[in-house]
Order: C-alpha cells, then structure tokens, then sequence
C-alpha cells in the first residue's frame, strides 16, 4: 500500500524538475518585446558589454553602444512587422533562441545566445541573416 501512495509523489516530483528545466531555458520577453519594436536601444540592456554581431555584411566583436547603434541602422532601414521565437534551449550555462523577424523589405531569421554575467543573463551573440524560406 506504501508503494501506491509514493507514486504520486514521484510524478510530482518529476513535472516540477522539467518545468524548473524548460523555465531556466526562457529567454527574458524583454527581448522578444525590443526586437518586435526594433528598438535597439532597449535591447542594448540584455547585451553584454561586448557582443560578437552578425548582421548580414557585418561580423565582428563590438562593445555594446557600436552594436546598439549598428542595430539601430538596420531597424531603420528594416522596419520590423513581426517577430516570433521558434525555438529556445539551454546548454550548461548557456541559453539561446532562434526566431523569425518580419520586416517591410523581407524575413530573417535571428539567432541570439545569451550566457549569465554576475547572475544577470546577458546576450552575448546576436546573428541575424536573411531567410529565403528555406
């Protein structure tokens, strides 16, 4: 009868360690909000003090306000409509997402990696490329 009433316990216990898994792999909805918008300027606050960019022509590592304003150029020229996170995961100390951004010129998928700095999540690599529906 002991093992009957352990059962339960032992399901329980299990739900709550995979929902503490899946919610350590959220990436802030800040982020989400600020790349929506196309606000460089607000997602500067989840970057890192240096961040490697990918940004179509551009690749390199660059402190956060030559990035914050590398971005800014590009949602200026790229008027965001949309953007969805497809997919989201953590690796050791590491989390990252990949989404779809819509913008009045075309879509790109955007990749961002993001690590824990002093207890903070910051991003450390933002990837955007263009997406040719493939």
């Amino acid at each position: 009868m002991k093992s009957v009433n352990i059962i339960p316990v032992v399901l329980i216990s299990l739900i709550s360690l995979t929902t503490t898994a899946q919610d350590q792999a959220k990436i802030p909805g800040g982020i989400s909000i600020a790349i929506k918008a196309g606000n460089a300027a607000e997602l500067s606050r989840y970057m890192n003090s240096t961040i490697e960019l990918l940004l179509l022509d551009k690749e390199d590592f660059y402190k956060k306000n030559v990035a914050e304003t590398i971005l800014k150029d590009f949602f200026a020229e790229y008027q965001t409509k949309d953007f969805t996170i497809r997919h989201q995961g953590a690796k050791n100390d590491a989390q990252y997402a990949i989404g779809n951004l819509k913008t009045e010129k075309g879509d790109f998928r955007v990749y961002f990696l993001l690590k824990k700095v002093d207890q903070e999540l910051l991003i450390h690599q933002i990837r955007i490329e263009s997406d040719n529906g493939k």
